[in-house]
C-alpha cells in the first residue's frame, strides 16, 4: 500500500468521528509515520494532555500529538479491507485517549 493511500485511510478514520466530538477535539496534530523505534509493533500513539486532564496552565502549549505507525499497521494486516478496518479502530482508539478515555475503558467498548 502506498503512503499516499494510507494517509487516505487515516483520513478517512477521521471522518468517521461524530462531528459534534470532532469539533471538541483540541489542540491535536495526527501524524503518520512508519514504526515507533522503542516499540516497534505499536499501532498508535498519542502523545499528550487529555482533554479531562488540562488546566488554565496549559493554555499557549504545543500540540498534542496522535501517530499511527503504517508499517506496524501493515505488519498486522494480510487485506486492504482488514487496514482499512484497523486504521479506524486505531484512530478512534488514540482519539479516545485525547478525551481522557484509558485502555481497560477502550477495551470495554471494543476499540482496543
Amino acid at each position: 500500500m502506498s503512503p499516499q493511500r494510507f494517509e487516505e485511510l487515516v483520513s478517512d478514520a477521521l471522518d468517521l468521528i461524530p462531528p459534534d466530538l470532532a469539533a471538541a477535539i483540541d489542540n491535536v496534530v495526527v501524524l503518520v509515520e512508519g514504526r515507533n523505534e522503542e516499540e516497534p509493533d505499536l499501532l498508535g500513539l498519542y502523545h499528550g494532555i487529555a482533554l479531562t486532564d488540562r488546566d488554565s496552565w496549559y493554555a499557549g502549549s504545543l500540540p498534542d500529538t496522535i501517530t499511527i505507525y503504517r508499517d506496524a499497521l501493515l505488519d498486522v494486516c494480510d487485506t486492504e479491507d482488514e487496514v482499512v478496518d484497523e486504521v479506524a479502530i486505531t484512530v478512534i482508539h488514540e482519539v479516545a485517549h485525547h478525551f481522557g478515555i484509558d485502555d481497560d475503558r477502550l477495551h470495554e467498548l471494543g476499540w482496543a
